[in-house]
């Protein structure tokens, strides 16, 4: 029987990360993945090939409808190619996931593939294609990651009824797309189909889009997404699903309380997710889950068995891959007594439309119902240089700062590049910077970056552009 001091379960950004980090501080290590490719969700059908989709059906958008707007005359009719798209997000899942393979052998990581399920808190029995076989372990890190939710009356069919899984890779490009949720990843397929001709309707419980983010984010959206043919139906309660044969039809209620139908070609169900512990046998260990499905952890990422961890998707927080990242690092170094350090406040969030949506550190929302004094700084890409240039001027920067001490408590950006910008805002937050120090920091122009600047001068009242 194989012996190992730390066996990860599941190999996504949280779990390949964290046996990396294991193995360059001396530990023998393991790492089990129940699918034949390693990176989880996030590599396979999730952040990457997404991300994938996201910038082909970019390309082709801008060349329908902004190319000849920079002097770009395209002879002949455009069309989309969907085979190709959807073999090119292929072809990078394969080279990225190939890539983790790389880091496994470098860092001598056994990867053992199967469903791993404790017989006790030391022993864990893979199953897999070719049998089974037990493994030791003195030290063991649950990452097995998340899968898509769906409430009753929604139960994805994978034919019509599809969840993100089965939208990364469909055959043709609906003439109409409804999707449930408004949320990250029904607004980023969303964007993919709408893209590339479909008419993209969003069927949300809540009243606004991106409904966890600053309520001027969604706001924002909401318009740039109207103008590209999305419409939206808000406090809509889904009660069935129906695959019609050629097609869908959604139930609902609205907010009236009074039945209204959709019907499209597909039905994405984008309704959040939830974690995946299935087959773990966390009963033969004594680990319970919370009302949400959740392994709970102390501060320490400790289960209440000793020598079980668990990180990522599977516990409190934010479902990200960089908060799992961090979590894998912090985890790893704190098994070998180096005291690890994660600010759940510094952790940005970010929705990959077009513009993109970033945020960091609390909410406006958040900061009233604490009822925290603050400050707004909040500057337009419309008033930015590098933004015009660039043809992509909706958006704005917002920075909320301690009304006494100017501290810097959250950052909220839609607009382009926004993923990238909002980095910045993080690692001030991170320091326990103020405003005053991005303000009085040096922004290069002309760059987008100034309109962060310009936001945290704002603060003040003190913009000097606007």
């Amino acid at each position: 029987m194989s012996k190992y001091d730390v066996t990860v379960i599941g190999s996504g950004p949280g779990g390949y990360v964290a046996a990396i980090r294991c193995a360059q501080l001396g530990f023998k290590t393991a790492i089990i993945e129940k699918y034949n490719t390693l990176g989880g969700t996030c590599l396979n059908v999730g952040c990457i090939p997404s991300k994938a989709l996201l910038d082909s059906s970019e390309h082709y958008h801008n060349s329908t409808h902004n190319f000849k707007e920079h002097g770009i005359d395209i002879a002949g009719e455009i069309k989309v190619n969907l085979e190709q798209m959807i073999a090119r997000k292929d072809a990078v899942v394969e080279q990225t996931t190939g890539g983790i393979n790389f880091l496994m052998d470098k860092n001598k990581i056994e990867v053992i593939h199967g469903f791993g399920s404790f017989v006790d808190k030391n022993t864990i029995k893979v199953t897999g294609d070719d049998g089974e076989k037990t493994i030791e372990t003195d030290k063991v890190i649950i990452a097995t990651g998340s899968k898509p939710n769906y409430f009753p009356g929604m139960e994805p069919d994978k034919d019509r009824i599809i969840t993100s899984t089965e939208a990364l890779k469909l055959k043709e490009v609906p003439k109409r797309l409804l999707v449930i949720g408004g949320g990250v990843i029904g607004l980023e397929l969303g964007s993919v189909y709408a893209r590339l001709g479909a008419e993209v309707e969003v069927i949300e419980f809540m009243d606004s889009i991106i409904p966890t983010m600053d309520k001027a984010l969604g706001k924002e959206l909401q318009k740039v997404l109207k103008k590209e043919g999305f419409k939206f139906n808000y406090n809509h309660k889904v009660k069935n699903v129906e695959n019609t044969g050629s097609g869908v039809k959604v139930t609902a209620d609205n907010k009236k309380g009074e039945e209204v139908t959709f019907e499209g070609d597909y039905c994405l169900v984008s309704v959040g997710r939830k974690p995946y512990t299935d087959k773990l046998n966390l009963e033969a260990v004594g680990i319970k889950l919370d009302d949400k499905g959740r392994i709970d952890v102390n501060d320490h990422l400790k289960t209440s068995v000793d020598n079980i961890y668990a990180i990522g998707d599977v516990v409190k927080g934010a479902m990200l891959a960089h908060k799992a990242e961090d979590e894998g690092v912090v985890l790893a170094e704190q098994i070998a007594g180096i005291k690890g350090h994660i600010n759940y406040d510094a952790i940005p969030g970010i929705v990959y439309t077009s513009p993109e949506i970033a945020s960091v550190g609390k909410t406006e929302e958040e900061l009233k119902d604490a009822g925290i004094a603050y400050k707004v700084g909040k500057f337009p890409f419309s008033a930015n240089g590098r933004a015009r240039a660039m043809n992509a001027t909706d958006g704005f920067v917002k920075i909320l700062a301690d009304k006494k001490t100017d501290k810097v408590l959250g950052g909220h950006i839609v607009g382009i590049d926004g993923g990238h910008l909002i980095s910045e805002i993080a690692t001030v937050i991170e320091f326990g910077g103020t405003a005053e120090d991005i303000a009085l920091t040096c922004h290069a122009h002309p760059t987008l970056s100034e309109v962060v600047k310009e936001a945290a001068l704002a603060v003040d009242g003190r913009p000097l552009h606007m």
